[in-house]
């Protein structure tokens, strides 16, 4: 098959081998003692037979010398004519070896991708003309870089080339296969109109096929791969027009959504993709330009004592004012920042402006801010967020930090090291969205937390038809138990507002107490309530034992 697609992709003639195919010198060197053979050997050789047989005098010396030189001429031309197709021979060899180099893959035998957009291209073009579709999928492995890191590259080699394999013997003749690089593969088929059921059937059993067990003899890896599904049948007006690249380009779309969809699986592509992609690029470059342009700024939500109804705090919630976008949700561009990896960028910026903001409310109101779990693998995030502390002038005990639950599981050595730094200058810490995640009792116990903050979700569903408050109930009876103080989010109904002022002392937030606002409307309702004392000069925080922040340059060189 791959010399099919390399052949069918060509279809083009091999280049002339110009003066290497021949020899002007040598052809005329063999012609000429031809000619003179013929003229010579006419008159000499005559002579010769007459004087063996004694009817005549021997021949001519000059012209039989002529003879000799052109025997000799002759056979030089023959070895010359020998070594000349041996040379012609070589070369091609040479020149096969080069080409099959510079259009297939070395390890898996596939096309590469230099070579498979054209050879797509040439199977469009035979599509068209009898009259059929064309089906392009885009496969990618799952998790191959978990394969390679806990295995070795050589292990994730020989993966590849099975995969390789197991995809080639499930191609229908005709089909392209190429590897696009890493562990990324096309491949390529033509096929009859109507034909979306079959394609989804090939579609499931090269799925199956390809995940079956690989042993290499040291390890047994079991590989899935996950596949985004296109057809020139789905765009029947534009076909005509569309190439191997477009195509390419949809499938790879297609691919991403299977991956985000639970993997090991295939999805086909809809316009609609493409606009998301589209959407999502343009919001990657906003972000990026949004971020030094202070687009980003905080909100705060009201934390409330529920048994006496006291304002104690706020949570500094991040929002986006976006010159295009307007007001955007952390929804929306949180997650984006964290996949682009700007989310460092973006939260220090907003606790920053948010430190500034606080540093004049009343000495008893708190400042929550929640970090997200990416922050808190830079071993440095401890001392960046004292250095902003000293920069702002906020006294650290009125600030507290919000992580989640799934920081725990990714290195809870380097969240305790953290944490601790932070608890040594007076910053609170709090368990944020607890009862979502698996931490254990031990690591809540081992770990100095200051607050637990049951989930809204939770404090939702106690207002439902038929639910309880038992899961709630017992949050706050485990942070009783580890002398934990409790804040619960999301309350929005008087109903729920009652039935945890039941439960005991806690704080709680939600938008029952009004929506999240912006720094000058909060300054508004400090005013009304008489919470912005009359600012007086103070010094900056000491912080002890705050070392200097290494530049990333620097860590990344030491």
């Amino acid at each position: 098959m791959l010399a099919k697609a390399v052949e069918d992709k060509a279809g083009e003639t091999k280049p002339p081998l110009a003066k290497a195919e021949r020899d002007v010198v040598a052809l005329g060197i063999a012609v000429a003692a031809i000619i003179l053979f013929v003229a010579t050997g006419g008159t000499v050789m005559p002579q010769i037979l007459r004087a063996w047989m004694g009817n005549g005098t021997g021949p001519d010396m000059l012209l039989t010398n002529a003879v000799l030189l052109n025997i000799a001429l002759l056979i030089f031309g023959w070895r010359r004519y020998k070594e000349l197709h041996k040379e012609v021979a070589e070369r091609r060899r040479a020149e096969e070896k080069a080409r099959l180099l510079a259009e297939t893959d070395p390890l898996t035998q596939c096309l590469n991708r230099r070579s498979g957009t054209p050879a797509i291209n040439g199977l469009l073009d035979q599509a068209r003309a009898a009259g059929r579709s064309v089906a392009v999928f885009m496969i990618d492995l799952d998790n191959f870089k978990q394969i390679n890191d806990l295995n070795g590259h050589q292990t994730g080699d020989r993966v590849l080339t099975a995969v390789a394999q197991r995809l080639r013997e499930q191609m229908p003749a005709g089909s392209v296969l190429a590897r696009m690089g890493g562990d990324e593969f096309v491949c390529a088929f033509g096929h009859e109109s109507n034909g979306r059921e079959g394609i989804e059937q090939f579609a499931a059993r090269m799925i199956e096929q390809v995940g079956a067990p690989i042993d290499d003899g040291r390890v047994m890896v079991q590989p899935t791969i996950s596949a985004g599904l296109v057809s020139t049948e789905q765009d029947p007006l534009t076909a005509p027009d569309i190439d191997a690249a477009i195509l390419i380009h949809r499938a790879d779309i297609a691919m991403y959504h299977a991956k985000k969809n639970g993997r090991n699986g295939y999805f086909w592509f809809e316009p609609m993709l493409e606009d998301e992609l589209r959407l999502r690029n343009d919001l990657e470059s906003a972000i990026r330009r949004g971020i030094p342009a202070g687009e980003f700024v905080p909100f705060y939500e009201q934390q409330i004592d529920l048994a006496t109804g006291q304002l104690t705090g706020f949570e500094m919630l991040a929002r986006w004012k976006s010159p295009r976008y307007g007001l955007v949700s952390p929804e929306v561009f949180i997650p984006i920042a964290e996949e682009i990896d700007l989310i460092a960028d973006l939260s220090e910026c907003l606790i920053r402006q948010a430190l500034v903001d606080a540093r004049d409310w009343d000495p008893d109101l708190t400042l929550s801010v929640n970090i997200s779990p990416l922050q808190l693998r830079d071993a440095w995030f401890a001392q960046k967020l004292l250095h902003i502390l000293v920069e702002s002038g906020f006294p650290p005990s009125r600030l507290e930090i919000e992580i989640t639950e799934s920081c725990l599981h990714e290195n809870i050595g380097a969240v305790r090291t953290i944490v601790s730094s932070l608890k040594n200058q007076g910053i609170k810490v709090c368990l944020d969205d607890f009862g979502t995640g698996y931490s254990s009792l031990s690591q809540l116990r081992s770990l100095p937390f200051d607050r637990l903050k049951i989930d809204r979700s939770f404090v939702a569903e106690m207002t439902r038809e038929g639910a309880n408050s038992d899961l709630v109930e017992a949050i706050i009876s485990l942070g009783r138990g580890l002398a934990l103080p409790v804040t619960a989010e999301g309350i929005e109904t008087s109903e729920v507002l009652s039935t945890l002022r039941t439960m005991g002392g806690m704080k709680g937030q939600g938008y029952f107490y009004g929506m999240p606002e912006d720094a000058d409307a909060t300054r508004h309702r400090l005013a009304a309530l008489d919470l912005l004392p009359s600012r007086h000069a103070r010094p900056a925080p000491v912080l002890e034992g705050v070392p200097e922040v290494i530049p990333e340059d620097r860590i990344k060189a030491g």
